[in-house]
């Protein structure tokens, strides 16, 4: 298999897979209490807004990183490592998902019985789903070689994806407060030990 068809199948792979988590995971109202405030709906617009502008402007305009020009050997490294990226935390998002189990919910809410979760990733990170959501659009960004299509595609859905952490976990300090306040103490929110 190509470079360019294995990114091809892992990127649409991606993409098919966000669109099964949003729907078979949506929590309904009345199945939970549901704290979204139009965070599911804002991540969709500025995610894909930011990805088809990012790959427009890659295609058409703007500067390469130096020397890439004619680099064969250096896009295919770069291209390579996206790749790398791109698989990686999918597996890190798909783990995180299936580890929650009937708790996780495409949009911001909880649900009757659920608890605090904090075995598997959850030991290192409170939100180890979006740390892989983070890194597609890092490996994505990468994938353009365009310094101005990385920066669309890691900013605009990065800012939104902290927006979407704040509601979340206002959300989870009202469901569990005290039992949740001290798991933000002991865990970073997506990046171990630092972040």
């Amino acid at each position: 298999m190509s470079l360019s068809t294995a990114w091809t199948v892992f990127f649409y792979g991606w993409l098919v897979t966000e669109i099964y988590v949003a729907i078979a995971t949506r929590t309904r109202k009345g199945a939970g209490k549901v704290s979204d405030r139009g965070t599911m709906l804002l991540l969709w617009l500025v995610i894909f807004g930011s990805i088809t502008a990012g790959l427009a402007i890659s295609g058409t305009w703007g500067p390469n990183p130096p020397g890439l020009q004619n680099a064969h050997t250096i896009k295919t490294a770069i291209k390579t490592v996206a790749l790398v990226i791109l698989i990686f935390a999918l597996v890190l998002r798909w783990v995180s998902i299936i580890s929650l189990g009937k708790s996780f919910s495409a949009n911001v809410a909880v649900r009757e019985k659920q608890t605090v979760y904090k075995k598997g990733l959850y030991r290192w990170v409170r939100h180890p789903s979006y740390t892989g959501l983070g890194l597609c659009f890092v490996a994505t960004g990468l994938h353009t070689l365009n310094w101005i299509s990385l920066a669309i595609i890691v900013v605009f859905p990065s800012a939104a994806l902290l927006y979407r952490i704040h509601v979340e976990e206002t959300a989870l300090r009202e469901a569990f407060g005290d039992e949740y306040v001290n798991y933000i103490r002991e865990t970073k929110r997506l990046i171990p030990g630092i972040f």
